[in-house]
């Protein structure tokens, strides 16, 4: 057997400023954390009993536990370790019986400050055996969010030698660990062999998957550890988490991707009548499969439906003029998923009933103007028009619309009238949406004015839009600064490249690209922006999310480099411009 030492991170004989349970008069602040002075059962122990089991810890000073669920237990029992403080010590208990022949891990990073200032001891990983051997491998590796690339603080890792798809969801792991701030985490002490490993996020910290309440990542492959236990490692030590230098230069064997799955389970969930001629139905699972569907007593070819991007949602419109009943009855032929987990088609009937409506005897509705008029938004922004053109969005579904009566015209310092050229197409994904693009080069200075005449639109209520308008000016402001990505490598792969904000929080700018292209973000303040790529596999407009049973990770993400950090910092007055290469940005 290989002898293993767990360090101590401080001297035993470090010295301290407080050791009773009064803070001192006067003096300089005590800043020195809790020193461990003793352990038991001692480190590395061996045939440790399996019941009414305790490990205390022993302190050059009193404390107290500030955060019990930092204390942890590896491999994991139902219940959390209980505690109680017993003069200079922290005794740590279990209400159920350990496993026999099994290596144990007691993490007590983070729990545990003195009792005075509330330093925080800085962390101590106690291992011992109920056998007469401990396991002597680690695995290391780093949680981030699949959409921001940040580390994750405080997910569970998990291993399984089960290697069953079910393990995660059914037991607890075989061996566990939390991540730190930096969403780093070293599975130590464990055997040599295959393992299943996961990430959860665990909202309720059973140390099992909860797909309802959870968030996960998970390897596409097995794993198996490659290296010793060596308590010199820096992989092992305890560092402060602000020491930026040491945290980032652990080494790190994987990265987990950590996902919030989309529910498999599918079924009818939820119905709205909206107004006399809308309403929509929401399913459990996205990718709803509709066989069919119609209205009793409605003409198929009056009815307008559109699902929403990841198809969970469908939308529903009555494209009839005659009097809509206050309960329309929609039949619906989908598949659902039955008793045994197999997607099966079924007919449902859904009553859909108009709640705007008063009961009892009808009154006259006091009619306003927005209830008898086609109503729109129509939207132009000065920093986005040249990309974005101007855009119009409907409340309803339009039915007719006379385009050529739309007006583009431009004017410049003098006050001279230009009518300006456009193109528009209605939004694939939205069919109460059309973009409208200006097809000449805008100037700065000139006033560009989109106008809607009266009368110019009639949506499925039988209404006429009001006249509306929108006027942009290019940006003047001689301080912004522009970025210019000359994507290549696309390869005829579909990516959307979204430039975010400082804290990844809000997307500023987006383009979805299937060629090689130069892509310019023009108008930028001076300040730090991240762009995100993302490899859009199945060509839907939306950064999809993955599915732990069918093995499918969400969509691969990148944040582009620019001097070896994920961010730019743009000054102001400044044109920037970067090569992107596809392949290498995705070759990992």
């Amino acid at each position: 057997m290989i002898p293993v030492f767990v360090a101590l991170g401080v001297s035993l004989f470090s010295p301290s400023c407080a050791n009773t349970t009064q803070a001192p008069t006067g003096g300089k602040k005590d800043t020195i954390p809790p020193v461990v002075t003793a352990v038991s059962p001692a480190l590395g122990a061996l045939n440790v009993p399996v019941h009414d089991t305790k490990v205390v810890f022993t302190f050059n000073e009193y404390v107290t536990v500030k955060e019990p669920k930092a204390l942890y237990l590896s491999p994991p029992l139902q219940k959390q370790p209980r505690f109680k403080l017993k003069g200079k010590s922290v005794v740590v208990y279990f209400e159920e019986d350990l496993q026999p022949n099994t290596t144990y891990t007691l993490d007590v990073t983070g729990a545990i400050a003195d009792n005075n200032e509330g330093n925080k001891f800085p962390g101590y990983t106690a291992v011992f055996s109920t056998g007469s051997a401990i396991d002597t491998m680690l695995l290391t590796g780093t949680v981030v969010d699949c959409n921001t690339l940040k580390p994750i603080k405080g997910a569970t890792v998990m291993l399984y030698k089960d290697q069953a798809d079910s393990a995660v969801f059914l037991r607890r792991p075989f061996a566990s660990v939390r991540t730190d701030d930096w969403g780093y985490f070293t599975l130590r002490n464990i055997q040599d062999t295959l393992y299943r490993i996961y990430a959860v996020v665990d909202g309720n910290g059973n140390n099992l998957y909860d797909p309802d309440e959870d968030r996960i990542a998970f390897s596409d492959t097995l794993v198996r550890p490659h290296r010793f236990v060596v308590d010199s490692l820096p992989e092992l030590t305890k560092y402060d988490m602000k020491d930026t230098v040491h945290c980032l230069a652990r080494g790190s064997d994987m990265t987990l991707n950590v996902f919030r799955e989309r529910p498999s389970k599918q079924m009818l969930m939820n119905k709205v009548r909206i107004s006399d001629r809308s309403a929509y139905v929401t399913f459990n699972a996205p990718d709803t499969r509709i066989d069919s569907l119609w209205f009793k007593g409605i003409a198929p070819n009056r009815v307008i439906a559109q699902f929403n991007p990841r198809r969970d949602s469908l939308e529903l419109w009555v494209n009839d003029r005659r009097r809509i009943p206050d309960t329309l009855h929609l039949n619906l032929v989908f598949w659902k998923t039955d008793s045994t987990g197999t997607l099966k088609p079924v007919t449902e009937t859904v009553r859909l009933f108009d709640e705007n409506k008063p009961k009892g005897k009808p009154t006259r509705k006091k009619l306003e103007h927005k209830d008898t008029v086609c109503q729109m938004t129509l939207t132009g922004k000065p920093e986005t028009v040249e990309q974005a053109g101007f855009e119009i969005e409907f409340a309803f579904p339009p039915v007719y619309g006379h385009f050529d009566s739309l007006v583009l015209k431009s004017v410049n310092p003098k006050q001279q009238e230009t009518i300006e050229a456009f193109t528009w197409e209605r939004d694939s994904l939205n069919l109460r949406k059309y973009t409208f693009r200006p097809t000449g080069t805008l100037q700065t200075g000139f006033d560009y004015i989109f106008k809607v005449p009266s009368r110019t639109f009639q949506d499925i209520n039988g209404f006429w839009n009001d006249s509306t308008q929108v006027k942009v000016t290019l940006p003047t402001d001689e301080s912004l600064s522009s970025l210019t990505l000359r994507m290549t490598g696309v390869g005829g792969r579909r990516y959307i490249v979204d430039l975010l904000n400082e804290k990844r929080s809000q997307v500023l700018r987006t383009y979805q690209i299937e060629a090689d292209a130069d892509l310019l973000f023009p108008y930028l303040k001076k300040g730090k922006y991240s762009v995100r790529i993302t490899e859009d596999v199945n060509r839907n407009g939306i950064v999809d999310t993955g599915l732990l049973l069918a093995r499918r990770q969400p969509e691969k993400v990148k944040f582009l480099q620019f001097n070896r950090e994920d961010m730019v910092d743009i000054p102001e007055k400044t044109e920037l411009s970067q090569d992107v290469d596809l392949v290498e940005v995705f070759k990992d």
